[in-house]
């Protein structure tokens, strides 16, 4: 799981100077507008909405037993379609060229599973802290090269050992050598060709919360911008053309450094790859460090202005791969999940919240399986594929409207509605059916709506 960001990270993350930040009393535009949806290989828009999946403690022949099927029938039975599933370089590829069949068999073990329960999975290539040459998981050791800079462990404090210098040379490297470049992509083919046909995945995550190293007198923000310019960008294109050598079809995910979090633009430039997906993670600072949401703050504000202008300029789909509060029973942690929900519907085809457990910590549920204080709120009704063009939709935690002009050959549209204890009832409006349909209480439920294409529908749910 993430760790606690102490107020040592914070320190480090504040310390460069003032972020930007947006007022709380400024309206916030509706960001929808110049952002393409998200779609499937019919050409219905989607909406993922669902949870990272994930096993850091095991690895080698213990790698990925920590995920069971109960994960992905749990995450459907409350209404969620997708999964962010964490791999590990250093598990596929211990020794260099040698690639681990148990390894994928495991996956496609846990792939499998997502199917039964339909499932959607971003396979995402983990990262923290670099890998296991620094305590964490990700880059193998025989690919980390260090050219002998320190290493001080921060045992309480995570974060702040990606400002350690031989992490951060780390990184140059992985960007830089000739040699790292083709062992990554290489990796990158190994796993695109096994999975590239499997019904359950939906596309790849590139590198999780890529970092990079500072130069002397650089601030933050500036070397952000600089590593996502001049070595993410590049890397990404070549990851994006390893996975393309195997597979056509699927969905690439690339994201920005994690200083995005704190309002940040990204210095990104254009994948040349016809399905790029942008996904930023979602996380602050100050609440990472323990701290409340403060809604007079301006931080959502801020986080939306900035990460916006990427997919409007590069007209790509976004969807968040990570985010929620560690401290989520504080007390202003219900307004937070009203906010940050309100803002991530206005502009993103979806989410996967961070984590779907059963415990304490970031896990969304307890050891029971219940939602933990306000990690309900995340299971809300909404349009899983909608076949035709999206005209409008308000969320609400237990109603759901949803306008928009059917397609002629994409098949139905999908709505998902988490369980409630009154449970649902939907009304159609427009040439499609069923005109009604009422979902029990206590059931979670995927209806489908067929329309007569060149209609405009209108679908109406509320609780029952």
């Amino acid at each position: 799981m993430r760790t606690t960001v102490s107020a040592v990270a914070l320190s480090v993350l504040l310390a460069v100077g003032p972020l930007p930040t947006a007022s709380a009393a400024a309206p916030v535009p509706a960001a929808a507008p110049g952002i393409p949806p998200l779609t499937d290989d019919r050409g219905r828009v989607l909406t993922l909405r669902g949870w990272n999946v994930e096993d850091k403690t095991n690895r080698g022949d213990a790698a990925l037993s920590a995920i069971t099927e109960r994960h992905f029938r749990d995450l459907r039975a409350h209404g969620f379609n997708t999964a962010r599933l964490l791999v590990f370089w250093d598990d596929l590829e211990p020794r260099r060229g040698h690639y681990s069949e148990a390894y994928l068999r495991k996956i496609e073990r846990v792939l499998d599973w997502a199917e039964k329960y339909g499932v959607h999975v971003v396979i995402d290539a983990h990262q923290d802290v670099f890998g296991p040459a620094f305590g964490h998981r990700g880059v193998p050791a025989w690919a980390t090269r260090t050219d002998g800079l320190p290493f001080r462990p921060h045992p309480d404090d995570w974060f702040a050992e990606y400002f350690e210098p031989a992490v951060q040379r780390a990184f140059t490297h992985l960007y830089e050598d000739a040699d790292l470049r083709r062992a990554q992509a290489a990796m990158w083919r190994v796993l695109a060709a096994r999975f590239a046909g499997h019904p359950a995945v939906l596309g790849y995550d590139l590198i999780n919360e890529p970092m990079g190293e500072l130069r002397e007198g650089e601030d933050l923000p500036a070397a952000a911008r600089r590593i996502e310019a001049e070595q993410l960008t590049p890397m990404y294109g070549r990851l994006a053309a390893a996975v393309r050598s195997v597979d056509r079809d699927s969905w690439l995910f690339v994201e920005p450094t994690p200083i995005v979090g704190e309002g940040v633009p990204t210095g990104l430039g254009k994948i040349k790859d016809p399905k790029v997906v942008y996904a930023p993670h979602f996380y602050n600072a100050a609440m990472e460090a323990g701290r409340d949401y403060d809604p007079d703050a301006g931080w959502i504000e801020a986080y939306e202005a900035a990460v916006v202008a990427y997919p409007k300029t590069y007209k790509v789909p976004v969807v968040v791969g990570e985010w929620g509060p560690l401290n989520n029973g504080l007390p202003n942690m219900g307004r937070f999940y009203e906010d940050a929900l309100a803002s991530l519907n206005r502009y993103s085809s979806g989410w996967a919240g961070y984590v779907w457990c059963y415990g304490g910590g970031y896990c969304a549920l307890d050891a029971q399986g219940r939602f933990r204080t306000n990690k309900e709120r995340t299971a809300a009704p909404y349009a899983a594929a909608v076949a035709g063009a999206v005209r409008e939709q308000h969320h609400a935690p237990d109603s759901y409207r949803l306008t928009y002009d059917a397609g002629r050959g994409l098949g139905a549209t999908e709505l998902s509605l988490p369980p409630r204890a009154r449970g649902w009832r939907i009304r159609v409006e427009g040439r499609a059916w069923p005109r009604t349909r009422v979902v029990p209480p206590g059931e979670a439920a995927r209806v489908r709506i067929h329309a007569v294409p060149g209609a405009t529908v209108t679908v109406l749910v509320n609780q029952g």
